[in-house]
């Protein structure tokens, strides 16, 4: 159990940074492209390195792949559009990230009634925590007269992708196969972005190196090293333990942006740092306090 225990936290530091360091990436990578080109470009390159991964490996494509497409589909590529056109529309990132942030009460909420997991008030008390912290991490950021109801629906329906898709992916697809299943996700997006970029974009890049760099780390690092690392902790822990963590990502995001964009973290920035920090630790302290209801059937 102890080292059960200790794999989960390793896994989950790693999921944190390297998701975090995803809204860096995209920060850089929009300097250079609209929305929905930079994620066509980012899907496609990470869907054919798996697609060749897969063959190279031998690995069994699914035969039933409609809840991987779901799970995809809602959890990349609804999330990601979500995001991307809220701050391309002017929402400010901290806006954004705070409305994200609501992420890891929805999926508590709703895991019960949809995966049958009880959640201990312990787990509440640390998800309360986190939403402090997170709400000091952005304060600075906050700005309500760049919020309209169109970037707002945007950044909500980016919540909503992310939360159904995540209960989703732990009910339907926990046990898929990273390789094969994740190129089956990623290849999902591809045509919501090609048609989305086709209605609403010009398709003009401006090609310099950064970009390059932006586009590679999305595919490589968050499309498939992130989104590997969520669904083996998907596997191995209950949804809402795995959203808890997701609070960490703005800290994640802050800190790597500190040397990348001098963006030197204020006093209360570190104060909110420590409040998300204890917050996970409580939510996840407990492991055995997880346990699965009973269904009874008719």
């Amino acid at each position: 159990m102890h080292n059960q225990s200790v794999q989960s936290v390793l896994l989950s530091f790693l999921f944190v940074l390297i998701y975090g360091s995803g809204f860096v990436g995209a920060k850089l990578g929009l300097l250079y492209s609209e929305p929905f080109t930079f994620l066509a470009m980012r899907f496609a390159l990470a869907g054919a390195l798996l697609i060749a991964a897969a063959f190279l490996l031998g690995v069994k494509w699914p035969r039933r792949p409609g809840w991987l497409l779901l799970s995809g589909l809602l959890m990349q590529g609804v999330f990601s559009v979500g995001v991307f056109y809220a701050l391309y529309l002017g929402m400010k990132p901290a806006v954004s990230a705070l409305i994200i942030a609501l992420q890891p009460l929805l999926v508590t909420v709703l895991a019960g009634p949809y995966l049958g997991e009880r959640v201990l008030k312990q787990r509440w008390i640390g998800l309360a925590f986190g939403m402090v912290g997170v709400a000091l991490v952005v304060a600075d950021g906050l700005a309500v007269e760049g919020i309209t109801w169109l970037n707002l629906s945007w950044a909500v329906l980016s919540l909503s992708g992310l939360t159904l898709g995540q209960l989703i992916q732990k009910k339907h697809c926990a046990d898929m196969n990273l390789i094969s299943g994740g190129a089956v996700q990623v290849l999902a997006t591809l045509p919501l972005m090609l048609i989305l970029g086709a209605l609403f974009e010009t398709g003009e890049l401006i090609w310099h190196p950064d970009l390059l760099i932006a586009i590679f780390w999305m595919s490589v690092g968050v499309s498939i090293g992130a989104l590997t690392l969520l669904y083996i902790l998907l596997l191995k822990n209950s949804a809402s333990q795995v959203a808890s963590v997701f609070y960490g990502v703005p800290v994640a995001a802050a800190l790597i942006a500190w040397p990348l964009f001098d963006q030197v973290p204020a006093s209360v920035d570190w104060i909110g740092f420590g409040i998300v920090a204890l917050g996970i630790w409580v939510a996840n302290s407990s492991f055995r306090g997880f346990r699965l209801r009973k269904r009874v059937t008719p």
